[in-house]
């Protein structure tokens, strides 16, 4: 299957390391692993929820250590995104997960967006870095990150919230957002995965937040349905992710169609592409095929995607003119 070109707007880069990739990694950086192979790893890959993947996920970022492993993990993605038809991506990276192994910022940093500069000419790809604040970590801690990265100056478009979410609203920080705002950052946030529809309420009303990522819980709110739609406020969904992390049972289950019937302005997405089992072009094929989709549909959800992106006006423009002559 062809898929229309997307912008994709839900993307952790640290979720695009492939089992094979950790252990090349691992060996380069004499890192001693807890698998005994590839194999191994992957058999692991069945999660309960979405605290069980995040205790492999960090696991696995121990053999990230220096700007070259960020640089050839963030290449990786853009080209194999290029393949399954993503020509822009504002991708999430996420900084503490790293400082507090002692890896050095400059070292994160400088790695991906080294990777990100070249997307463009060399994937057809043009791509925004969105630092991304782990919740379960203390708002201080992510007030540090953010004047961390100000400080070094490094090309960013804004800011968002992610990691273990029950337990963490988003209220806890407001602080650290209003002054992502007042720099002149976009800001998005996760909400209603595994937290509830009042998480998304916080997003917005605390947070300032222009995208919901995940939201599909908004629907057990018929006045949240209601703003949401009223304000084109874009979900980045992840089907494929949804039903890894058993947010839903099976695909046949996803309230996908039902979104679309109510007017939500969604996007596909892939989330953690190499532990939910697909990139982007995976999941459009996999929602396609379960719900039957149509093309008219599949054109909304690249237009969605496009519109709902931080790419300049001439970019956007341009991707929407693609989408249109690919119909």
């Amino acid at each position: 299957m062809t898929v229309l070109p997307h912008a994709e707007l839900h993307l952790h880069l640290e979720g695009t390391l492939e089992p094979e990739t950790i252990f090349t990694m691992a060996e380069r950086n004499r890192i001693d692993l807890p698998y005994a192979d590839v194999a191994d790893l992957s058999s692991r890959y069945d999660f309960s929820d979405l605290q069980s993947f995040l205790n492999l996920y960090y696991a696995n970022m121990a053999t990230l250590r220096t700007a070259a492993d960020f640089a050839e993990m963030t290449d990786s993605y853009l080209a194999r995104a290029a393949r399954g038809g993503v020509r822009h991506a504002e991708v999430f990276l996420d900084p503490q997960a790293h400082v507090t192994r002692g890896v050095a910022l400059e070292e994160v940093m400088d790695g991906v967006t080294t990777a990100l500069a070249c997307s463009l000419e060399r994937h057809g790809v043009s791509s925004g870095l969105i630092v991304a604040m782990l919740r379960d970590h203390s708002a201080e801690s992510a007030m540090q990150t953010l004047d961390a990265v100000l400080t070094l100056g490094t090309p960013l478009l804004g800011i968002g919230l992610d990691s273990a979410e029950v337990g963490h609203p988003p209220s806890k920080f407001v602080d650290v957002f209003a002054k992502a705002r007042a720099e002149g950052l976009h800001v998005v946030a996760h909400a209603g995965e595994e937290g509830p529809p009042s998480y998304v309420w916080e997003a917005l009303d605390l947070l300032g937040a222009e995208r919901i990522d995940h939201g599909i819980r908004c629907l057990e709110d018929d006045r949240l349905v209601h703003r949401l739609v009223a304000e084109r406020v874009p979900l980045t969904v992840c089907p494929l992710s949804n039903v890894r992390l058993r947010v839903v049972a099976d695909i046949a289950d996803h309230p996908l169609p039902t979104m679309l019937a109510k007017g939500l302005n969604v996007t596909i997405n892939s989330d953690d592409p190499a532990y939910f089992g697909g990139y982007l072009d995976d999941n459009v094929t996999a929602v396609r095929d379960a719900f039957g989709l149509d093309q008219a549909t599949l054109t909304t959800l690249a237009t969605n995607s496009v519109d709902a992106s931080f790419a300049e006006p001439s970019r956007r423009t341009a991707l929407l003119a693609e989408i249109a002559s690919a119909t």
